[in-house]
């Protein structure tokens, strides 16, 4: 399963002659923090550069297509920033409860990512795709009936979610190039129970009733982080 690594790929890329030239592998891109000016504006590409020894530090990024996986054999429990996420419960139209796995293709706006490393910070997936991510889902759900959603709606709701996503993230410096639906699996009763989901990441996130996953829709906001 892909981590954070995958997308914030390091602290530390080549350096050669003293730390004065970096190289940039392919698919990834730079970002530079002056101990005197922050992060500046600039990105670096694949490639060799120059930078100012003990001054400047890189950051690389995943500047390619990345797979964020909901399925059942993703745990939170020991890292939050894994680029994924547990089964998403929701509710359909008619109160049935579903139990959700998807897979959703993202791709950092690499000309926006100073933005994105100086107000966001570097959790980026618990700050903002992971809550995202479940709220679109849950919201789109609630619009759709469960025989439908098994059935004639599947391809609907895989537009719906995939333009509702790429609403919500495309302000945040994320692109989202597609969303699949790996399955949808009907649920008795409490969600939390016929899933058996045990991670404690997720007690706070899950709601238990219909009522509360109709009104868990708000997106949240990232916080801002100082570098």
């Amino acid at each position: 399963m892909a981590s954070i690594d995958n997308l914030l790929v390091s602290l530390f890329v080549d350096e050669i002659v003293g730390g004065l030239i970096v190289t940039i592998p392919p698919g990834h891109v730079g970002c530079i923090y002056s101990i005197f000016s922050g992060v500046l504006q600039n990105v670096w590409y694949p490639g060799m550069h120059i930078k100012i020894p003990i001054i400047h530090r890189v950051k690389l990024f995943n500047a390619q297509l990345i797979e964020y996986t909901i399925a059942k054999d993703v745990s939170l429990k020991d890292n939050k920033e894994i680029m994924g996420d547990e089964i998403i419960n929701a509710v359909t139209a008619d109160n049935k409860f579903v139990a959700v796995e998807a897979t959703v293709l993202i791709k950092l706006d690499t000309e926006r990512l100073p933005e994105i490393w100086q107000n966001i910070g570097e959790n980026f997936v618990s700050k903002v795709v992971r809550p995202v991510t479940r709220s679109r889902i849950r919201k789109v759900l609630t619009n759709h009936t469960l025989a439908k959603s098994l059935s004639t709606d599947r391809s609907t709701i895989e537009d719906e979610v995939r333009q509702e996503l790429r609403d919500s993230l495309s302000p945040h410096g994320l692109f989202v190039d597609d969303f699949y639906l790996s399955s949808l699996t009907p649920l008795d009763g409490n969600p939390i129970e016929a899933t058996n989901l045990k991670a404690e990441s997720l007690e706070a996130d899950l709601p238990k009733t219909a009522d509360e996953i109709r009104s868990h829709r708000t997106i949240s906001q990232p916080e801002s982080t100082q570098q």
